[in-house]
């Protein structure tokens, strides 16, 4: 639903809003108390803060480690879908998540990429038709002295034409 409505709204908003609006409105997103609070231009980078509230509080007084977890699952992935364009098929694949210290206030995240990486994702899978991209990242507090969380993501991406023949192969 989603994706057929986007290409409609992106030709009266950005897409910079329609993210920020979308994750944080969709029901999905919101149950997670998660909101994105900053987004580059180019969906390059993109900041979430995980507030501790009465909704994600565990027995001990701290963020629910499934909060933080779903706070990052579908980041990377609608990024990466985003950036890189129709002609890729982008799915998050595995995560696993360590947690270092419990989050007693509110939790940030940064999902970044670099041009470099983007090009180098692009380069792989021209010659590969796919790759499992591991993208480390931390939930942290504010100044991002400490560390709540250390999660490893694990994203695949592959050219569209590969991914839709893979399929078809399947089928039979």
């Amino acid at each position: 639903m989603y994706s057929k409505i986007l290409p409609i709204l992106e030709k009266f908003i950005s897409k910079k809003i329609l993210y920020k609006y979308g994750f944080n409105y969709s029901p999905m997103y919101r149950r997670t108390t998660a909101r994105i609070y900053y987004i580059t231009e180019d969906l390059m980078n993109i900041k979430v803060k995980i507030p501790l509230t009465y909704k994600n509080m565990n027995y001990v007084g701290s963020i629910f480690g499934g909060s933080m977890s779903s706070a990052t699952d579908p980041v990377y992935m609608i990024q990466l879908m985003d950036i890189l364009g129709k002609n890729y098929v982008v799915w998050d694949k595995e995560v696993t998540i360590n947690f270092k210290a419990p989050a007693r206030e509110t939790a940030y995240v940064d999902f970044l990429f670099t041009d470099k990486e983007i090009e180098d994702i692009k380069k792989e899978v021209s010659e590969n038709d796919k790759m499992y991209l591991v993208k480390k990242l931390n939930i942290t507090n504010k100044d991002g002295s400490v560390v709540f969380a250390e999660l490893t993501k694990t994203v695949y991406i592959a050219d569209k034409a590969y991914y839709k023949e893979k399929l078809k192969a399947k089928k039979k």
